[in-house]
């Protein structure tokens, strides 16, 4: 295929038509049509363009970027292959499409480099002769493609296991906060409880959404970003969602549903002040709306409030006929998780392993009474026997006086 088959060929895609629309992919129909227009200094900077974007994107070739391109945003057939579905027509123009691409991705540079210089003026010879180039090698295949689809699904969700959800967009998080057991301390049960229900999730089980409530400093935001780290759990997506943008959460929850992953939206550190309303907002989407949550998706939140809304004398003592129904009314919030898990904080004895734990996997060679004594009067001016407390102890240690 000659280079202007290949532009005609580009302009046809059509099951992929998000890429030929976006901007890599736009550099490559710019520098096509100037060549086909006779333009050659156009073409130059075309050229130029081309390699200053991907490396920009840090790809050492268009190949390795059309790769991810085809993997990692989401396209018709990488839905119907997701989902299982059938669609002849679909899946005769992605292969057409893949064909293009490979075409694309093994265009030889001197071969480009050797039309450009055909069309552009003599003074450009000393710039065409050192302009960069890359090797053209395709990576993929529609095969190849076809089963990273069946295998993986596509975009963003194939690509990241975690996410932000902010300002109305599923914001990446490459390098996820997920501690390893080496990294928890107590607690046990309570972890035990979050990821015998995460494992139901997994399995396509009816699982409770999940509130852990108690002491700051317990780890139970730790307990379930941990949950990235455990072994079967690789279908999990985490998806961080701010109090604040709640009002957005039905939005998110309709492009979630019927993905063959599974999803934990985690909302840390719930509470509600007295006029907050947001909170009746969270409560439809909990349970009681019209329309039906999706079976792959449950909410996980963390809070240092058991009722989550927080409550004043003004609730019993004020001018309402019934009281006891405005006070109904702000704790139904935390009943409506159907698992509710207490983290409280430990007494004086398992503060004190745990502290000889945490010193002992720290390498300090420290006299265990002089420890523990040093401990106890460390956690009075820092009140509150937690890891969190703990581990700030032994952070300490090396100033502690």
């Amino acid at each position: 295929m000659t280079i202007q088959e290949l532009r005609c060929a580009l302009r046809g895609v059509s099951a992929y038509r998000h890429l030929i629309d976006g901007p890599m992919l736009g550099l490559n129909l710019a520098l096509l049509d100037a060549l086909a227009a006779g333009d050659g200094s156009g073409a130059v900077e075309g050229y130029a363009r081309l390699f200053y974007a991907l490396r920009q994107e840090n790809y050492p070739n268009l190949g390795l970027w059309l790769q991810d391109a085809l993997r990692y945003t989401e396209s018709p057939y990488a839905r119907l292959v997701e989902r299982g579905g059938s669609d002849p027509a679909l899946e005769s123009a992605a292969r057409r499409d893949i064909e293009t691409f490979i075409l694309l991705a093994e265009l030889d540079c001197d071969q480009l480099i050797a039309e450009i210089g055909a069309c552009a003026p003599r003074e450009f010879g000393a710039v065409l002769a050192n302009l960069p180039r890359w090797r053209g090698e395709c990576p993929f295949s529609f095969e190849s493609l076809t089963e990273f689809y069946r295998e993986q699904g596509a975009g963003l969700f194939a690509r990241y296991r975690a996410f932000q959800w902010e300002d109305g967009i599923l914001r990446p998080v490459a390098e996820p906060d997920a501690p390893g057991p080496d990294e928890l301390f107590g607690y046990e049960l309570q972890r035990d409880q979050v990821a015998a229900n995460t494992r139901a999730l997994l399995a396509g089980n009816p699982v409770n959404n999940v509130l852990l409530y108690g002491d700051s400093g317990t780890g139970k935001s730790a307990a379930v970003k941990s949950l990235l780290g455990l072994l079967g759990f690789e279908d999990l997506r985490l998806i961080e969602i701010q109090k604040d943008a709640l009002e957005g959460l039905p939005q998110l929850i309709r492009t979630l549903g019927g993905r063959r992953w599974k999803f934990i939206l985690f909302i840390d550190d719930l509470a509600f002040d007295q006029d907050d309303k947001t909170y009746s907002l969270l409560k439809t989407i909990l349970e009681g709306g019209l329309e039906r949550r999706p079976a792959n998706v449950a909410l996980y939140a963390t809070s240092n409030r058991r009722r989550l809304v927080r409550q004043t004398f003004s609730d019993r003592a004020g001018d309402e006929v019934d009281a006891v129904e405005t006070i109904q009314e702000k704790t139904a919030l935390s009943e409506r998780f159907g698992l509710r898990i207490p983290y409280l904080a430990l007494n004086k004895t398992e503060y004190l392993d745990l502290v000889e734990r945490l010193a002992e996997q720290a390498g300090m060679v420290v006299e265990r009474t002089e420890l523990r004594a040093q401990a106890v009067t460390w956690e009075m001016h820092h009140p509150g026997r937690t890891p969190r407390t703990a581990k700030q102890f032994i952070a300490s240690l090396p100033t502690f006086s």
